[in-house]
């Protein structure tokens, strides 16, 4: 019988595609929701394996709160989208009291 895995709902559960390997990779993570996506940070910005893997494939897959979702990923530019950054920033200073690091969107398509 496979394992059954218990979800956090504090958590995201992110799948992307290895850059150098292809294989799926899954991690856990701070999330929070903001109009029609949800939003990532990184606080190894894009030392990170799993920004490097959608900076080259931004086709993802994530869990969230029970629900399954396809769809894209991109880096989050606060120099050109500073109101969604400040915006962003703000719930995830909320909700865990850190909001250091590169922004990532998550959009289901």
């Amino acid at each position: 019988m496979p394992e059954q895995r218990i979800y956090n709902p504090e958590y995201l559960y992110l799948t992307t595609t290895g850059w150098k390997s292809g294989s799926p990779h899954e991690i856990e993570i701070w999330y929070v929701p903001h109009g029609s996506c949800y939003y990532l940070v990184s606080g190894g910005g894009d030392k990170a394996h799993w920004v490097r893997n959608i900076s080259h494939n931004p086709r993802i897959a994530f869990r969230v709160l029970g629900q399954r979702y396809e769809g894209s990923a991109r880096v989050v530019d606060r120099q050109t989208e500073p109101a969604l950054a400040e915006a962003v920033a703000g719930l995830m200073q909320a909700k865990y009291n850190w909001s250091d690091g590169w922004i990532v969107e998550l959009c289901a398509t």
